[in-house]
C-alpha cells in the first residue's frame, strides 16, 4: 500500500491510521460542590480560542489489556470529576451576558465528559515518541486527540473535556482536549496528576485539592456579546485564513541548556539580575526564528510569553487556583537589532518585560478589557512573533496512571499559528527541554539547517 504525508493510500484517498470504535460519557462520582461556577476576567480572552489539545503517550506490557487499562482510567476519571466538577459542565450565560459554567441543577441540564475509544494497532509507541520523522507522524499524532477545529465557545453544546484513548502496537495513547475558557496549562496538568493518582489508587484523597472560588482572583462580572457561531467569528478574522504550517520538534539537552543560560550571562555586570533559563532558551529561539523568517532589519519582531499571574495578582493565589490565571506578557524590538546585538540583548528584553509585569500592569489590563471586552483571535499575536505557551515546569513526565512515565508529551494542532512554541520538560527530568515549534515551510526549513539553533552554545558566544 503506498504512502503519502504518513497516512496510507487506498484507491487514491488517504485512509485514517486511527480508528475510533465507541463513544462513551463519563460523569462525576459525586455531587459537584457548586451548581455554577463564574467564568473571571482572566477566563473570557480564550472564549474564542480553540480547545487545548494534549497527547500522552505511554508503553504497556502484553500483560496490560487495553480494556482493563481504560477500565481503570475511567473510573479514575469520574473521581477526579467530582474534585475538578467544572470540566464535566458546560458554559451558559446570565440575563447581563456574564459567562458561566453549569455543573449541575437545571432543568435538562446533560453534563459529563466525552470519552472515544480507538485502535491505532499498527503503530508504534517509539514510532511516535522518538526525534526525527516528524512529517511522517504528524499527520497520525494529530488523529490522536479529539475535537480538532472545534473553538471554546462551542462549550455551550459540547463537553468541556474529551478524552480519547488510542490503543498502539505496544502501548496507549492519550489525547485530551479541554475548553480553554475553562482552565490554563496550569491547572490542566493538576488535574491530570489528580487524575492519574486516582487511577493508580482508587478512592483515595488527592494530595493537592483545587480551590475553584474564580472570585477571589477577581469578583467583576463581564458582559460579553458572543458570535452567532465560530464561522461568524473566523469570517472577520484580520489575521485573514490560516497558512499551511509546519509544526517540530526540537531537544535542547540539560548541558546545552546550562551552558546556553552561563554564556547569556557571561557578559552581565556583576550586580545585574541574572537571566533565568527560560528567558535565555527563549532569547536564543526568537533569534532564530527571525533569522530564519529573512527578516529585514527594520522589520518590527514581537515576543509574547502567556506568564502564570498566580503569583503576581495582590493577594497572591495559591498554585491549585483551578482555572485562568495568565496574561499575554509582550515585548518587541527589530529584527536588525535583535540579530545584531549579542544574544544577551533579546534576553534583557523579555526580562524587563515579565519583571515589568507587576499587579498594577495585571489590573491595568483586566480594567482595559472590562471596559471594552474583545473577542480575540488566537493567532492576535501579531506578525512576525513568537509567542511562548505551556512551562518546563509542568512535571508532564510524572502524570503516572499506573504503567510509569509518559514515553512523549505533545500538542495538537489547535491554536498553533505561525511562531507558536510550547516548551515542556524533558521526558529524563535531568534539565533537558523540548521545543515544540510551528512555522510556515519556508521558514522551518531554514531553522532545520541553522547550526546556531542547533547547537545554542555557539550563539551564545
Amino acid at each position: 500500500m503506498a504512502i503519502e504525508n504518513g497516512k496510507p493510500i487506498e484507491n487514491g484517498k488517504p485512509q485514517s491510521t486511527v480508528k475510533v470504535t465507541s463513544t462513551t460519557t463519563v460523569q462525576p462520582t459525586k455531587k459537584p460542590e457548586a451548581a455554577t461556577c463564574p467564568l473571571a476576567t482572566f477566563d473570557l480572552p480564550y472564549i474564542t480560542f480553540y480547545y487545548n489539545q494534549k497527547i500522552i503517550l505511554y508503553k504497556t506490557t502484553p500483560e496490560q489489556q487495553f480494556n482493563d487499562i481504560v477500565s481503570k482510567m475511567k473510573d479514575g476519571l469520574a473521581e477526579a470529576l467530582g474534585y475538578f466538577y467544572p470540566l464535566a459542565g458546560r458554559l451558559g450565560q446570565n440575563e447581563e451576558k456574564a459567562l458561566y459554567v453549569k455543573c449541575d441543577g437545571e432543568e435538562g441540564f446533560e453534563g459529563g465528559v466525552e470519552v472515544l475509544e480507538a485502535v491505532a494497532e499498527g503503530v508504534e509507541v517509539a514510532e511516535l515518541a522518538a526525534e526525527g520523522n516528524e512529517a511522517e507522524k504528524n499527520s497520525i499524532i494529530q488523529e490522536l486527540v479529539p475535537y480538532t477545529g472545534v473553538m471554546n465557545l462551542e462549550g455551550f453544546n459540547r463537553p468541556l473535556l474529551a478524552i480519547q484513548f488510542t490503543k498502539l502496537k505496544d502501548g496507549i495513547a492519550i489525547g485530551c482536549a479541554f475548553n480553554h475558557a475553562v482552565l490554563d496549562g496550569n491547572s490542566t496538568w493538576h488535574f491530570m496528576s489528580v487524575w492519574a493518582e486516582l487511577s493508580r489508587t482508587p478512592s483515595s484523597t488527592p494530595t493537592d485539592l483545587p480551590m475553584h472560588n474564580r472570585l477571589a482572583a477577581r469578583s467583576t462580572h463581564v458582559p460579553l456579546t458572543l458570535p452567532a457561531s465560530p464561522a461568524a467569528h473566523e469570517a472577520v478574522d484580520p489575521n485573514g485564513p490560516a497558512k499551511p504550517l509546519v509544526p517540530r520538534l526540537f531537544h535542547f539537552k540539560a548541558d546545552t541548556v546550562s551552558q546556553l543560560k552561563s554564556s547569556m550571562n557571561s557578559s552581565l555586570p556583576p550586580e545585574a539580575k541574572s537571566f533565568s533559563t527560560f528567558q535565555s532558551l527563549s532569547a536564543h529561539i526568537w533569534r532564530a526564528v527571525s533569522r530564519a523568517r529573512s527578516l529585514a532589519p527594520t522589520d518590527i519582531t514581537a515576543f509574547a510569553v502567556f506568564g502564570d499571574c498566580r503569583s503576581r495578582v495582590d493577594p497572591p493565589m495559591p498554585s491549585l487556583y483551578f482555572g485562568n490565571l495568565i496574561q499575554a506578557i509582550f515585548t518587541g524590538t527589530a529584527a536588525g537589532l535583535l540579530l545584531g546585538s549579542p544574544p544577551s540583548y533579546g534576553a534583557g528584553l523579555l526580562q524587563a518585560a515579565i519583571d515589568a509585569h507587576d499587579s498594577k500592569a495585571i489590573i491595568k489590563r483586566l480594567d482595559e478589557y472590562e471596559a471594552a471586552p474583545k473577542l480575540f483571535h488566537y493567532s492576535d499575536a501579531g506578525m512576525n512573533c513568537v509567542a511562548v505557551g505551556s512551562s518546563p515546569r509542568f512535571k508532564v513526565y510524572e502524570v503516572d496512571f499506573g504503567f510509569g512515565r509518559p514515553e512523549r508529551v505533545r500538542s495538537g494542532s489547535n491554536n498553533k499559528f505561525d511562531g507558536m512554541v510550547y516548551l515542556y520538560s524533558g521526558r529524563d527530568g535531568d534539565g533537558s527541554i523540548d521545543v515544540e515549534l510551528t512555522l510556515q515551510p519556508e521558514a522551518m526549513e531554514k531553522l532545520e539547517k541553522d547550526e546556531e539553533f542547533l547547537n545554542p552554545v555557539l550563539s551564545a558566544k
